[in-house]
């Protein structure tokens, strides 16, 4: 139903590419203005801010901007994304936007809120382990009460980054793709694809290599867009994303971080084929959790039904 919903619209590849640089428009125009704005307006305060610019361009704190702010103006545009798909959807491809979710008209929240607790516990578990094995990695980082704002900015605006991402890329694109090529092997791997390389110009690419991280990114897409099939909707994919990264605000943070916050902890030193390996382990530990309780039926299910 999922993949079948988008053979009920318009397809032509034009529309796509016409919805995409809305999209990048909006969230980089509109969706920046609060960002730039408080940039220039603590320029003008500080016009020196400029020599200090950090090698992270998530690190907003030489602007003056704190942490907490800093995160809600990087996650304005996400929302700005989510309402210009909103808006575009219908006119553009002849169907409603909640259809990108699993095909109906009803998101299946209790999917994205189980998978989202399945998930962090397997974070908290990983979490845990690694501090046990190298406790000098890790330092507590913030206990002050910006903590508790920092929590209450992650699980109420990550969620829009992490839906974002998730319904334009295993929503909206593996639905046009799926009709595009007549089988839904070919949008997992293209969506995967283009979700690493969208990743491109984060700062974990810079500190540790294009080679290094990016293949974690499409591994990510890959599961994510595996789980969007067996589902046959993207709930289960949108929870697990956020709770990654709610998570990761939250209580772990490092230099090289895309989300820059004042993480209950910091590592100091990140492994990254360490964690490669067990974003797998994770990976095939959830998709199993995940089977059993929703009853996925693998089957001849990555066929089209055209009829």
């Amino acid at each position: 139903m999922f993949f079948e919903a988008a053979l009920k619209g318009k397809n032509q590849i034009w529309r796509y590419l016409v919805m995409f640089i809305i999209v990048f428009a909006s969230t980089n125009i509109i969706g920046g203005i609060p960002l730039i704005a408080i940039i220039i307006l603590n320029t003008f305060k500080n016009p020196d801010a400029f020599e200090g610019v950090s090698d992270n361009l998530s690190d907003l704190s030489v602007y003056g901007i704190g942490s907490n702010l800093g995160l809600i103006l990087i996650l304005i545009p996400f929302i700005v994304g989510i309402v210009t798909l909103f808006l575009l959807t219908k006119p553009l491809n002849g169907r409603t936007f909640f259809t990108l979710f699993n095909g109906g008209g009803r998101i299946r929240w209790q999917r994205f809120f189980f998978s989202a607790i399945i998930w962090t516990v397997l974070m908290v578990v990983y979490l845990w382990l690694s501090m046990s094995y190298n406790r000098d990695n890790f330092s507590v980082n913030n206990l002050s009460s910006s903590l508790i704002w920092l929590v209450i900015i992650a699980v109420t605006l990550v969620p829009f980054q992490t839906s974002f991402e998730e319904i334009l890329f295993r929503g909206y694109l593996m639905q046009g793709s799926g009709a595009w090529f007549g089988n839904k092997w070919a949008p997992i791997l293209l969506t995967s694809l283009l979700f690493g390389l969208m990743h491109s110009f984060n700062p974990e690419i810079k500190e540790f290599g294009f080679w290094v991280m990016i293949p974690q990114y499409i591994t990510y897409g890959l599961v994510f867009g595996l789980v969007v099939v067996l589902d046959d909707g993207i709930e289960i994919a949108m929870g697990a994303h956020a709770a990654n990264n709610v998570f990761l605000s939250v209580f772990l943070t490092q230099e090289s971080s895309a989300l820059q916050t004042a993480a209950l902890f910091e590592q100091h030193i990140v492994y990254p084929w360490q964690d490669f390996i067990a974003l797998g382990i994770l990976s095939m530990i959830f998709l199993i959790i995940m089977g059993i309780i929703f009853k996925w039926r693998p089957g001849n299910i990555f066929i089209i039904n055209r009829s």
